[in-house]
Order: structure tokens, then C-alpha cells, then sequence
């Protein structure tokens, strides 16, 4: 898909299979009827990197780059994530806000020429409990099976959000109101949302 195309876009449907040596995510542009149409996006995200540096590629063959996201720093819990294109020119960046984030997960958005995106847990209720989750007997190392969203606000304006569709399985969809965000920033972000969270 063209990036003129896939900027036409509003709706995106992200879901994640864990194999043994890395996580996988497959972006699918929503086929109009609220389900998972063309296939948009293809990431393999290596465990225990010391650096990220994530690629998303068109498709499974990985023959064609969309973009990638890179952490600035190693190993830091609130390192900024460079976004660049295919000939790697910069998208824009997003970080982790670490003293925020001790609660309910915040991030930041910046994509030149805009102001920049808060991105936050919608529920500090259920920000809490999926932090007492981790710490109760026998349940901690059970994935989490409630759902949990974000949402992308500049100002006082929702431009996007990222929701989470399933109970179990790490299905998530990403809605855009924004035309001017770039979905390859936005895809990337999505990503990390669920690839980074626990970082």
C-alpha cells in the first residue's frame, strides 16, 4: 500500500502472536465493517534487546520498509524512540513519561510541524488494579485479562485512540481523527504501546 494511501486511512486493527524468540504484530487496515481487512503493517520484535530498534515492514516478506522506531538511549526506562521512513528521514518521536507513568502510563507524541500528543490509560482505576495484578500470589505471571485503552489528546481534543478489543489475546484497534498525523508515527506508536509497555 502507498504511503498516500495508507494516510487516507482512519481505522487499523493490531494484533499480536508471541512466538518463542519474538513478538509479532500484524496491522491490518479495517475492512469498513469494523473487522481486519488488507494487511498494512508486519513487525518482529526481538526479546531482550538492550536497544530497541524496531522495524515495520509492508508485509511478511519484510522485502519493503514502512518505517522504524529506534530508542535513543540503553536500557532507559524513559528513553525517547526516534520514528523515521524508509529512507530514514524523521517522522516525528514518542517517549515514556516515567514519573507519570508510576500510576497510569503516559506517553508523548511530537511529529514536526504539530503540537505534541499526550497519550495516556483512560482509567486510572484500572491503571491501578493492573499494577496490583503483577503483585498478587499465583496470578502475576497470568496475562492480564481485563481491558485497558488509550487515549492520544492534544489540548483538549481526542485525536486518536487505541483500544484493546479482547479479553486474552493482545487485539487492539487504533482510530485516527486526525488527517494530519502521520499513521506511520501513529502505527509505530501503537506498537510500542503494547511492545514497551512494560519497559
Amino acid at each position: 500500500m502507498l504511503v498516500q494511501q495508507l494516510q487516507a486511512l482512519q481505522q487499523f486493527h493490531v494484533h499480536q502472536k508471541i512466538t518463542m524468540m519474538v513478538n509479532r504484530y500484524e496491522v491490518f487496515a479495517d475492512d469498513g465493517h469494523g473487522e481486519p481487512g488488507q494487511l498494512v503493517a508486519f513487525v518482529e520484535q526481538k526479546r531482550m534487546a538492550f536497544r530497541e530498534h524496531v522495524t515495520l515492514y509492508t508485509d511478511q516478506s519484510k522485502q519493503a520498509v514502512l518505517g522504524t522506531f529506534k530508542a535513543r538511549k540503553v536500557i532507559d526506562l524513559a528513553s525517547a524512540y526516534d520514528v523515521t521512513d524508509a529512507e530514514g528521514r524523521s517522522l516525528g518521536y514518542f517517549g515514556k513519561k516515567f514519573g507519570k507513568s508510576l500510576l497510569r502510563s503516559t506517553w508523548q507524541l511530537d511529529q514536526p510541524g504539530a503540537e505534541p500528543v499526550d497519550i495516556s490509560e483512560r482509567s486510572m482505576a484500572m491503571a491501578l488494579f493492573r499494577r496490583a495484578w503483577d503483585f498478587l500470589p499465583w496470578v502475576g505471571d497470568l496475562p492480564f485479562p481485563w481491558m485497558y485503552h488509550f487515549d492520544f489528546v492534544r489540548g483538549a481534543e481526542t485525536v486518536a485512540v487505541f483500544e484493546k478489543k479482547t479479553r486474552f489475546r493482545d487485539h487492539y484497534r487504533l482510530r485516527i481523527d486526525d488527517p494530519a498525523l502521520d499513521r506511520r508515527l501513529l502505527l509505530a506508536q501503537a506498537i510500542a504501546l503494547d511492545a514497551l509497555q512494560s519497559r
